[in-house]
């Protein structure tokens, strides 16, 4: 049978926020996130949809909303926590106003790699995030690729030296802004939507994001310097709704999870060929792709960084769950 994975666009018969009704022969679960289609969001997504239906014989499908059809991830959160939501993939960072010790992940330098912050994802740190979850009402399935976001400008930041004076558009989250201000750029609030325009017209310097954001939303024609700064990783996450979650049985949650660890994994995978990717199509653009020396932006931000650690619930041994979990991760 073929996939079955319904989307706004495509099935005007999908309810737009109902929980999945009928018996359970028949359950269908909303799936939301912010993304574009082309994203490792939308394509973990899919896989997703794909995998439940097989190993549920078709007594599970998911619909897909991408492009924050069912509100952004804030709402997305709060929708799923109340029970009106069954499903969303969300960045970490939005996280962090309903479990505080997500801020974590804005600590500066807490990775090297992907690879790395993968690994650590996959190992004790990112069980603990995990295990928080069901306080809030939700349910984390699993975490999918951590973004690397490097800078991005009108010149080159090849050290620490390139950084200095930049107007540089960044999350609003305490832990960006600090490190940014330490590493003497200015960060500068501003709606994303925005930047393309503030780019082009000189407001601004730049902004931090990963590859295949900045090839997707078009930077390489208004931003000519992309550099691997490292900044911060930010893990991705699947969550459901923690009422919606208990409604299923034991057979259909063994199905719902095992499809979600399968799915995760494919998404780091597409996320990794899709860096690399892009990489190769900015620099076809005209991009100059800069190996930034990262060691004197992570001195510069050392004492941040242990000011940020400090104010982070279970700072200290949230670290040390960090550097157990990435032993045996890839440089």
């Amino acid at each position: 049978m073929k996939p079955i994975i319904r989307s706004l666009a495509t099935c005007l018969c999908a309810p737009a926020l109902l929980l999945a009704a009928g018996s359970a022969s028949a359950l269908s679960l909303n799936l939301g996130h912010t993304l574009a289609p082309e994203s490792h969001y939308q394509v973990m997504a899919e896989k997703l949809g794909e995998l439940i239906e097989q190993k549920s014989a078709g007594e599970i499908t998911i619909n897909t909303f991408p492009q924050s059809q069912l509100g952004g991830e804030v709402k997305m959160i709060q929708s799923a926590r109340s029970g009106t939501l069954d499903m969303f993939v969300t960045a970490q960072a939005p996280l962090t106003s309903t479990v505080k010790a997500f801020s974590f992940f804005d600590v500066p330098y807490l990775f090297d790699s992907v690879d790395q912050a993968n690994t650590a994802l996959a190992g004790p740190l990112g069980k603990h995030f995990l295990e928080m979850l069901p306080d809030y009402n939700l349910v984390g399935l699993g975490w999918l690729s951590a973004m690397e976001r490097n800078v991005f400008a009108s010149k080159p930041v090849d050290s620490e030296r390139g950084m200095h004076g930049l107007k540089l558009r960044v999350m609003q989250s305490p832990g960006y802004v600090r490190t940014y201000e330490a590493l003497g750029a200015q960060p500068t609030p501003m709606a994303y939507g925005e930047l393309y325009i503030a780019l082009q017209q000189g407001v601004i310097d730049g902004g931090d994001t990963s590859p295949d954001q900045f090839v997707m939303d078009k930077f390489t024609e208004v931003s000519k310097f992309y550099s691997i700064t490292r900044v911060h990783y930010l893990p991705g996450l699947l969550i459901m709704s923690k009422r919606r979650w208990d409604s299923l049985n034991d057979q259909q949650k063994g199905w719902l999870q095992e499809a979600a660890d399968e799915a995760l994994a494919y998404g780091i995978e597409y996320y990794k060929r899709s860096y690399d990717e892009s990489i190769e199509r900015m620099q076809a653009g005209g991009v100059t792709v800069v190996e930034t020396d990262v060691a004197p932006l992570r001195e510069k931000s050392a004492k941040v960084r242990e000011q940020l650690i400090e104010q982070v619930p279970e700072g200290r041994k949230l670290l040390e769950l960090l550097e157990t979990s990435t032993q045996a991760a890839p440089q």
